[in-house]
């Protein structure tokens, strides 16, 4: 079975990082990127996360903007940082966290999760690349999302 979660939390990890990735190319908030490709097309990168990750990031990053129509955005938390900003690996690995403690909670299947996490307010924080909640313990923010506010 571990090895079953292992890959989980890896096919977990790179969609977290397409994610943001994506976003911060089309300067989109992330649940936009999320909405527009729909839980049975994250599902299917999900599922094919361990291909697709051998592919040219922005090969997949134009692939999907085009087959989504995921349009440029104004939200560019990047430009507007005041300090150094983490990678888009950094926080894919901040979202895989929270959701897979989210998930041992909540017996839902991941995708479910995933996009409930990414439309919820702690979005918003870990996007906020000013501010620092992103650089908090999985712990801190897995109870934040659970209270609903920053705790």
């Amino acid at each position: 079975m571990k090895g079953r979660e292992d890959k989980n939390a890896n096919n977990l990890f790179f969609l977290c990082s397409l994610i943001e990735y994506i976003g911060r190319k089309t300067k989109n908030h992330r649940n936009v990127i999320v909405n527009a490709i729909g839980k049975e097309h994250l599902q299917h990168i999900f599922d094919l996360a361990d291909v697709y990750h051998c592919e040219n990031i922005d090969k997949l990053l134009y692939e999907l903007t085009e087959k989504f129509n995921i349009e440029g955005g104004i939200f560019d938390n990047v430009g507007n940082a005041k300090y150094s900003i983490p990678t888009h690996w950094d926080i894919g690995k901040v979202y895989k966290r929270l959701i897979i403690e989210v998930s041992k909670k909540e017996n839902r299947p991941l995708i479910d999760i995933l996009s409930e996490v990414y439309n919820s307010w702690l979005s918003r924080k870990i996007e906020d690349f000013n501010g620092s909640i992103y650089y908090e313990s999985p712990d801190y923010l897995f109870h934040s999302y659970l209270k609903g506010d920053v705790l």
